[in-house]
């Protein structure tokens, strides 16, 4: 049994304790509060009237995909299999590499748990899955359950097929047509593969792209969209309409040009890099009231760094948003709870409660501060990163 005290808890959905305790035991969270007893023979972690935070969450990387450091040719490109526009049936897992560069300064930055997944080159990249920032193999990083499928609109498709390659998509209505017939075309195979649950006669000749896109059509798996310009987050709420889909918008860098509409959609949105400079045309107009802008709207909004190590400075650059018009408490939840909810998580991760995977953090400040540092991170009651 271990206990965590003398520290303040940001607990995130049940307010802030003033010099609290946490009591874990077998890598969960028994109890805490203030002036909680702490039971014999239990060893003692002194926070030094730290923040004491749940494990931070990005539910928006790249990490052990485009791994750092970073060659060209080479492991950067395992992220997108460039072969084809549509590609559902390849799985990030499959290029996890758990000797990924960022793993330590994003674990010492006091994030626990991130999601990786495919690039944004292709139409439809693949399967991206959440994973725990610890453990020598990919089986014990990640966590079943949390498969979701890679779409992206926008210019990298363009770029990537119609510019370099000279194949479809060309244009913005070419990718979304393409989008549109492989998603009409993965409909009829599963009302197939219904209909030979009775009928074995109707059963479709097997496919692999169309067998991976089987729970996304109905509405069992999420939909991670790449989308920044305000035209293309339409279009993927037009087209997440059309099809039923249980979908985010990633990135969402012009939210605040249609926040309304998302709002009434209820759409979540991943907001991040929120320091990327104008590299191409479709961020020019980035702001860093964005994310206040959504919120105020009432869109729930995460934050991410979006690649690999720069998740350690999520933090730091999530605290610019206090002077844009962001609350903290929406800042914090946008890096824990939200995120958490994102990857149907929020009943292990994402807060600090009883019954949940001891994931903490231990800050000697402000953790959103650039004058502070990550003191420990504990992934499951482990202890994974310790300066105090």
């Amino acid at each position: 049994m271990l206990a965590i005290t003398n520290g303040k808890l940001l607990t995130i959905t049940s307010g802030i304790v003033e010099n609290g305790t946490i009591i874990i035991d077998n890598g969960k969270i028994v109890s805490l509060g203030s002036a909680l007893p702490i039971p014999a023979e239990t060893a003692v972690i002194d926070a030094r009237g730290g923040y004491i935070t749940p494990g931070f969450v990005d539910c928006h990387t790249h990490i052990c995909n485009f791994c750092e450091p970073r060659t060209n040719p080479g492991p950067r490109l395992d992220g997108n299999e460039g072969s084809d526009p549509i590609t559902p049936q390849v799985r990030a897992m499959d290029a996890i590499n758990p000797w990924d560069w960022a793993i330590e300064p994003v674990r010492q930055a006091g994030f626990t748990t991130v999601y990786t997944q495919p690039g944004s080159g292709n139409i439809i990249g693949g399967q991206g899955i959440a994973m725990k920032l610890r453990g020598h193999t990919a089986e014990e990083m990640v966590i079943p359950g949390t498969e979701a499928m890679k779409f992206a609109l926008g210019e990298n498709p363009k770029r990537f097929h119609g510019l370099e390659q000279k194949r479809m998509p060309w244009t913005r209505m070419g990718t979304a047509a393409l989008l549109r017939e492989t998603l009409f075309n993965a409909k009829k195979y599963s009302d197939r593969l219904k209909e030979a649950e009775t009928d074995p006669s109707k059963a479709p000749e097997p496919n692999f792209k169309l067998e991976a896109l089987v729970n996304v059509v109905c509405g069992k798996q999420r939909v991670r969209i790449h989308c920044h310009r305000a035209d293309d987050i339409m279009t993927a709420i037009r087209i997440g309409k059309e099809y039923g889909l249980d979908f985010t918008l990633e990135h969402a860098t012009e939210g605040y040009k249609i926040a309304d509409v998302i709002a009434d959609n209820h759409v979540t949105c991943i907001v991040g890099p929120l320091l990327l400079p104008p590299v191409k045309q479709e961020v020019w107009d980035l702001k860093l009231e964005n994310p206040a802008l959504l919120t105020d709207a009432g869109v729930k909004v995460c934050l991410t760094a979006d690649t690999g190590s720069e998740t350690a400075w999520l933090p730091m650059q999530a605290g610019l948003l206090l002077r844009r018009g962001m609350s903290e408490e929406d800042i914090f939840k946008g890096l824990t709870i939200y995120p958490a909810e994102v990857l149907n998580l929020d009943h292990r991760i994402g807060s600090l409660e009883p019954g949940k995977d001891a994931d903490i953090a231990i800050f000697d400040g402000h953790p959103l501060s650039n004058m502070t540092l990550c003191r420990m991170t504990m992934i499951d009651g482990q202890i994974v990163h310790n300066t105090l």
